[in-house]
This record gives C-alpha cells, sequence and structure tokens, in this order.
C-alpha cells in the first residue's frame, strides 16, 4: 500500500511538472531569457552560465582573495598576511567584482531565491575539489538577525549553504549559530570598523553540538573577512576544531 501511495505521488509530481513546463517555459535565474529544454535543471543559460562559471579564476587558500594564475597559494597572501582572521580557509566562486556583484545583491531579495539555488549549484560544481578536501562535517550559514530576516523575507547564506550541504552530502545546521546582536550592515562601514562591528554579535546553540566539529561556513559575499573571522571565532570558542568559508564572490577593497 505504501509503495502504491508513493508511485501515486512520483507519478502526479511528474504530471505536475510536465504541465509547469508547458504552460510557464522555464527561464534562466540570472537574465530571465527562455530556455531551451535541453538546459536541464541548471536554470542557466549557455552565456550566463559562461559568464558566472569563471573556471580560470584563482583564490588565495587563506582568505580567497584573487591571486596571479601561480594557483592557490598555501599560505597568506599579501591581502591577509596582515589580518587576524579566525577561520582557517576560504573558497569563491570568484571576484565581487568580475560579474558577480549583480548576481550577490539580486540574490539578496527573496523573489531571487532561485538564482541563490542555482549559484549554490554553481559554487559546488566549479569549486567542489576544494570544497571536499578539507573534509568539513557540517554546514553552517551566517544568520541574519531575527528583525532583518523578517524585513527582508530572505536570508542567502541560507540557501546557498542548503545546496552546498545537499551536493556535498554534509549536514545542514542552520540553528547552531545565532546572531543575537543586530549589527549595523557591514557595506555601510569603512573596513577599519567592520571587525568592531560584529564583535561578540554571534553565540552558539547547544555548545556540546560543536564540538570538534569540521564546520563550512558559508556567506554570500566575503570583503574584509570580518563577519565570518568573528563567527569562525565563536565556533572555535565552543569547541570547533576547524572553520573553512564558502562564498559566492570575493570582494576586495569597499
Amino acid at each position: 500500500m505504501i509503495r502504491w501511495v508513493r508511485r501515486l505521488r512520483q507519478g502526479i509530481s511528474a504530471l505536475a511538472a510536465v504541465g509547469s513546463r508547458l504552460l510557464l517555459p522555464p527561464r534562466c535565474a540570472c537574465c530571465d531569457v527562455e530556455l531551451p529544454e535541453a538546459s536541464g535543471q541548471w536554470f542557466l543559460c549557455a552565456d550566463c552560465l559562461a559568464r558566472l562559471a569563471l573556471p580560470a579564476w584563482y583564490g588565495c587558500r587563506r582568505c580567497a582573495g584573487e591571486v596571479s594564475e601561480v594557483g592557490f597559494l598555501p599560505q597568506r597572501c599579501p591581502l591577509c598576511k596582515d589580518i587576524s582572521l579566525k577561520f582557517d580557509a576560504a573558497i569563491a566562486l570568484g571576484s565581487y567584482h568580475a560579474g558577480l556583484r549583480e548576481v550577490v545583491l539580486r540574490m539578496k531579495r527573496p523573489w531571487h531565491s532561485a538564482l541563490a539555488v542555482v549559484m549554490g549549484q554553481l559554487l559546488v560544481r566549479q569549486r567542489q575539489e576544494q570544497l571536499r578536501e578539507h573534509q568539513s562535517n557540517v554546514v553552517i550559514p551566517i544568520p541574519m538577525f531575527w528583525a532583518r530576516r523578517f524585513g527582508r523575507g530572505i536570508n542567502s547564506p541560507d540557501v546557498l549553504a542548503g545546496c552546498l550541504a545537499k551536493s556535498l552530502g554534509i549536514p545542514l545546521r542552520r540553528d547552531l549559530l545565532i546572531r543575537h546582536r543586530n549589527t549595523l550592515p557591514q557595506a555601510h562601514l569603512p573596513p577599519s570598523r567592520r571587525f568592531e562591528n560584529v564583535r561578540g554579535a554571534f553565540r552558539i546553540h547547544r555548545p556540546d553540538t560543536v564540538q570538534d566539529a569540521r564546520v563550512l561556513l558559508v556567506d554570500d559575499v566575503l570583503t574584509t573577512g570580518a563577519t565570518c573571522s568573528e563567527a569562525a571565532k565563536t565556533l572555535k570558542q565552543a569547541g570547533a576544531a576547524r572553520v573553512v568559508v564558502a562564498v559566492v564572490a570575493r570582494a576586495q577593497g569597499r
């Protein structure tokens, strides 16, 4: 009986999917152009996929800052050598100023949640080797303060983290890291004030669950690294063994 019900549900879902594609042909999540049937489940047109995939982009292993084509640096690069960052490594899809800026800004709106899903899938596809080499065993998104989340309607790191967790086969925990203080938006502050702005902004729910964890911490963009560094410090104070940051874009400077 249970098997029959399951098959019936699968059949209904398949029919619904076919019907929706007939009534509402799939469109690119980035530029909204109509997609051909052969596009599969990517929901990006060929032009946007080529523009956003950035296969030849190189980033520092420590902070994901863009470096020369010599590859991923083993230690700190000129961008992070004089900064105390509490996370152990960072991985980015590409530069914030190389076509990803508009995408990151649009992902912050609830009506562009599909774009956040696609960018999470693209991050895994393009940086899977780097993501897996750290052997993380839990995925945690950078949280948003509850009032701001209520007003905005979406927290794009939540969506990205869900994609990474599903694709990598790693448990997702959205409830462990909590932003208990409503900080000023980092984008409105000069780099010199950003570390101070987020100091003490996070706390851990049930610290015992973080003990010895190898955390993949997910955000949409990394600029000075202040927010992710403070979150990593909070996680390590609770017992996390390692924190690696994954972002869609790495910004440099303001």
